[in-house]
């Protein structure tokens, strides 16, 4: 395809999972109703961010494939003729778990998936307690809309993992997202946080000459089971053309859907005349493959 209208949707989360499906159901459909051929949600987005504690308990949360999530909002996307990106805490197997990412097709099947590969362990994000890094690779889903360069969360830090996918043939890169400020932080160290997150991606689009979506979700959330603590979530989803330009932004405290139309071929005329893929000194890269270099 040469243009794509797509709909990202940025909302705030309950610890009720059939609130935050209803409420995702509800922006899906209204940009679907809008034109919306694709619809991208944001990391985890049927529970709370759970991950700010471990708790052997929360793994109660996850879920298989096929399961829950992917039938009900399968169903959504044939219903509405629409590709859809939703995420998902995926049980695997019994003490096997993964941060997934599920491509749903027009006709409600799967598409293809994607595993959460970098997975941080910082304070309010311990998350390599709950997954397992992602074995599925840097491989674009196919869809009848082209091939997505699906990448989760602390993957958009990596710039590795936005080229191995760009080198794979993605069309564009799409990072669903739950990012967000620590409350002791000050108003300076927040907004260097939050332009840092901001500038990375937009690098990604401009070194890899593809448009980038970036999902986040909003809101306050409690550590579960505790007073103290938490995170606000910042928000700012946003996507991004093949040269870093905002094509759309949302804000950081309320929920939205938003609808953006994206020129795919532009990816091409940029190409040619940004052309880092073909002055790439692959012969000396050798190195990239160390920890360090010492």
């Amino acid at each position: 395809m040469s243009e794509l209208t797509l709909g990202i949707v940025q909302q705030s989360c309950v610890e009720d999972r059939w609130t935050n499906v209803l409420k995702s159901e509800t922006f899906i459909r209204q940009a679907a109703h809008q034109g919306a051929q694709l619809v991208v949600l944001q990391e985890l987005h049927t529970s709370l961010y759970f991950c700010q504690v471990e708790d052997p308990d929360l793994f109660d949360l996850a879920e298989t494939i096929p399961g829950p999530s992917s039938t009900f909002f399968g169903a959504l996307a044939e219903e509405l003729g629409i590709v859809l990106v939703i995420s998902l805490f995926e049980r695997r197997a019994p003490g096997l778990y993964h941060n997934t990412a599920l491509v749903l097709e027009k006709d409600g099947s799967i598409a293809g998936s994607y595993r959460k590969m970098h997975i941080p362990d910082d304070p309010g994000y311990y998350e390599k307690f709950y997954f397992t890094p992602g074995d599925l690779g840097f491989t674009p889903v196919h869809t009848s809309l082209g091939k997505l360069g699906i990448l989760v969360c602390w993957d958009q830090w990596f710039p590795e993992a936005a080229r191995l996918m760009s080198l794979a043939g993605a069309d564009l890169l799409i990072y669903p997202t739950a990012i967000g400020w620590d409350g002791d932080d000050p108003a300076d160290e927040r907004e260097r946080q939050l332009e840092a997150w901001v500038t990375v991606q937009r690098g990604h689009a401009i070194a890899n000459g593809l448009p980038v979506v970036s999902v986040n979700r909003i809101g306050f959330e409690a550590p579960p089971g505790q007073r103290e603590g938490g995170q606000w979530f910042w928000g700012n989803s946003f996507v991004a053309g093949p040269q870093g330009e905002f094509l759309c932004r949302a804000s950081h405290d309320q929920e939205e859907m938003i609808l953006v139309d994206v020129d795919l071929k532009r990816s091409e005329r940029v190409r040619r005349i940004w052309p880092f893929l073909r002055d790439r000194r692959i012969d000396a890269y050798e190195d990239l493959l160390r920890r360090y270099r010492d």
